[in-house]
């Protein structure tokens, strides 16, 4: 049957293929509203779905981007065309006989973070999933963007390519268009290059960071990350560095990502180290999560969660690397590295959640906990950050170990990329665990089984001991109570109380207003420091205002709990440990 005496059905028209055009202006940046305009050509259809994504790939939970558009308006030749609202974040236009029509409506962005959109009178920051309608059917065409910024001084920024037309750039798909932020504004930008690739870091705040050092320090971490995976699998790729008081996260993206960053963080070692992890973190992605995916979000739904229970080696794996790959740059010392390695292994003893919540369930509902905190998360779960770091940890020795160091979990993150990444096809769990246990040349699955599908405490000993390292534990000097505290609006609220601690068997609640022990009056920076007057098994009166009401708690405190974990080197360590340790962090002796 051909064409001409074809049904006209809601497919798509093979001989039409619509033109997308975005505008994106902002005339009065001081509002926060971006002005979005959508030019629609040769399109086919007598009805166009436009659906606005619910969250941005990376960035594991459901943001509700709809909430900032307003203004709705569709027209055609500037007559107005009729619309309706379907859903919470998809609008539907009356397009019957019309081919060529408008659509326009605005983004308030007042939230700076490296997820969503911020603009002021300094500059405007833009993702596409917070920003621009999908089409579905249209999700493979050719996009292009225009930006008219408010001001002629103001720059513009993003990975994606020119068009010939100022300030115009082109996206081959809906996919691409979401995976390149834009910086617009009157920010700092260092071009440099490695490998014979382009690079540029563009810089929006003012803070006490020395550039021309971050750059260099930066070129080494690409450089580590390169030779890891044989090469760079981008011809362009761009930093885009947010300056903002007390702000910390990152953003992946294939040829670029978004940093924020506290803008005096940069003078203290220990500050400037934790940054240049968190672009060790972000450039990873570039191959672990970006082009090496779980099934899950190897083809992306943007209206709804994507469930995987594999982030722990997407996002843990990863955070692994962001400690090693400034070992192996040489931007600290294995020293430090290990003190590093320490903070994270404190961190992680001490989440009572580690004991409730398996790996792979943390993983797969991230969407509606890691991101949703409450008084009772660090009680019922852990972060697949955390605790996929602490697992990949002990894969890297176990392979090490098996294998005399002539095999680590480089192997199996280049093994995933040559096998998945590199064709960008979606692994499985059950692919995950078995190219690991194909590099390590054994059977994983008691291993997965207890420390990823399963609650068991991670035996860190039994695994440093080949590398001439144990983990030990300093405990408190005060008795244990189990609550966390903090000054906030002149008053000393408990934050955090841990399950099964004296404090919340006694009934002392997340939420009180803690008052006095004893009948004095106690703060919360104060409280370590009044506890180290007791022993354990004191039994001390506690005073709080419980919603308003006056309250006193009698409290049995008990033994000193550890403070803090130390991974150090044992006492007399063999050749053989010794080898071990140079392989994995290129000292034998520390």
């Amino acid at each position: 049957m051909s064409h001409a005496t074809a049904p006209r059905t809601d497919t798509r028209i093979q001989e039409a293929v619509p033109t997308i055009h975005y505008q994106v202006a902002m005339p009065q940046p001081e509002t926060h509203l971006f002005e979005v305009t959508l030019h629609l050509a040769n399109y086919p259809l007598p009805i166009l779905d436009l659906k606005l994504p619910v969250w941005t790939p990376g960035s594991y939970l459901v943001r509700e981007y709809a909430k900032q558009l307003q203004d709705f308006a569709a027209f055609s030749d500037a007559e107005p065309l009729p619309w309706r609202k379907i859903s919470k974040n998809h609008w539907q236009v009356e397009t019957k006989n019309v081919s060529k029509l408008t659509v326009s409506y605005r983004i308030f962005a007042n939230e700076l973070s490296v997820r969503t959109n911020h603009l002021d009178a300094t500059h405007g920051y833009f993702n596409g999933a917070a920003l621009f309608f999908r089409i579905p059917g249209w999700e493979k065409q050719l996009i292009r963007v225009s930006i008219i910024p408010p001001r002629p001084e103001w720059q513009v920024t993003t990975a994606l390519p020119a068009d010939e037309q100022a300030n115009t750039f082109l996206a081959n798909d809906f996919d691409t268009l979401v995976d390149n932020p834009f910086e617009i504004g009157c920010h700092q930008l260092y071009h440099f290059e490695v490998l014979g690739k382009p690079h540029e870091l563009a810089i929006w705040g003012q803070g006490n960071l020395q550039p021309q050092r971050m750059i260099s320090d930066i070129t080494k971490i690409i450089e580590v990350e390169a030779q890891m995976f044989g090469g760079l699998p981008y011809e362009r790729y761009l930093f885009i560095l947010h300056l903002f008081s007390q702000a910390y996260g990152g953003l992946e993206h294939k040829n670029c990502c978004s940093l924020i960053y506290q803008r005096f963080g940069f003078r203290a070692e220990d500050k400037y180290d934790r940054f240049m992890q968190l672009v060790a973190h972000e450039f990873f992605h570039l191959w672990n999560v970006k082009r090496i995916r779980p099934k899950a979000l190897e083809v992306f739904d943007y209206d709804q969660e994507n469930y995987t229970p594999s982030l722990w080696f997407s996002e843990g794996t990863t955070s692994y690397y962001d400690l090693l790959i400034p070992l192996r740059a040489g931007i600290y010392d294995a020293q430090t590295f290990l003190s590093n390695l320490s903070k994270e292994i404190t961190k992680y003893e001490k989440t009572p959640g580690r004991q409730v919540q398996p790996l792979s369930e943390s993983s797969f509902d991230a969407w509606i906990k890691l991101y949703r905190q409450d008084a009772n998360s660090g009680n019922s779960q852990i972060s697949y950050y955390l605790k996929g770091e602490m697992v990949s940890l002990l894969l890297d020795l176990l392979i090490r170990s098996q294998h005399n160091n002539q095999r680590s979990f480089d192997d199996v993150m280049l093994k995933m990329w040559q096998q998945f990444g590199s064709y960008e096809i979606g692994f499985t769990p059950e692919q995950l665990q078995s190219v690991i246990e194909s590099v390590a040349e054994m059977d994983l699955s008691d291993f997965f089984k207890r420390y990823i599908d399963d609650t068991e405490d991670l035996p860190f000993n039994e695994y440093l001991q080949p590398f001439g390292l144990e983990l030990i534990a300093e405990n408190e000097e005060e008795p244990y109570l189990g609550v966390k505290a903090s000054a906030e609006n002149g008053r000393e609220i408990i934050k955090f109380v841990e399950a099964s601690s004296p404090a919340q068997i006694a009934g002392i609640d997340a939420g009180d207003e803690l008052l006095a022990i004893d009948k004095m009056k106690v703060t919360a920076s104060g409280l370590s420091d009044r506890l180290k007057d007791y022993q354990p098994n004191d039994t001390i009166q506690i005073t709080v205002f419980h919603q308003d009401e006056l309250r006193t708690y009698p409290v049995t405190l008990t033994s000193p709990r550890p403070t803090r974990y130390q991974v150090k080197p044992v006492a007399n360590p063999s050749p053989i440990q010794q080898e071990n340790l140079t392989g994995w962090l290129g000292v034998s002796v520390l």
